[in-house]
């Protein structure tokens, strides 16, 4: 239960991240600049945790698949976008896309157990819940566009 709970306060991190970033960008008139504010705490942070619990992980990095990097270039292809199109798309349409973008990909990644994931047949059973949520999702945004 620990899991989903930290998971959960991930997830509600997500839209605070998207606003609070889109609006360093219009406050500073740069929203690829405030991207790399963004990635410089974050590196900060990272940088600490890694050193207090885990930092013989440091040694092992290079020996890993170069796509396995490709995981930083989605992270600021997430981070550049959210900053740039929140703005003007608003932070709940951006985040809509992103969670519906999220559990098509979960969904296809589950299914078949890439990139070393737990396999997780895609049963018609998940497939319509999957549905559900994508709907609830998709109705909150409609009736923030009808208030």
């Amino acid at each position: 239960m620990h899991h989903a709970l930290i998971m959960l306060a991930a997830g509600i991190g997500i839209p605070i991240l998207a606003a609070l970033n889109a609006r360093l960008g219009a406050n500073i008139g740069g929203p690829a600049a405030a991207a790399l504010v963004l990635f410089t705490v974050a590196l900060v942070a990272t940088a600490a945790v890694t050193l207090i619990t885990s930092p013989q992980a440091l040694t092992r990095i290079v020996s890993q698949p170069p796509h396995l990097f490709a995981a930083g270039i989605l992270t600021a292809f997430y981070v550049l976008t959210i900053t740039w199109i929140a703005p003007v798309f608003g932070v709940g349409n951006a985040v809509f896309f992103v969670l519906l973008g999220q559990l098509i990909s979960a969904a296809i990644i589950d299914h078949w157990g890439l990139f070393g994931a737990r396999p997780a047949e895609l049963s018609p059973i998940r497939l319509f819940g999957i549905c559900v949520m994508a709907a609830g999702v998709a109705l909150t945004q409609l009736a923030r566009r009808g208030s």
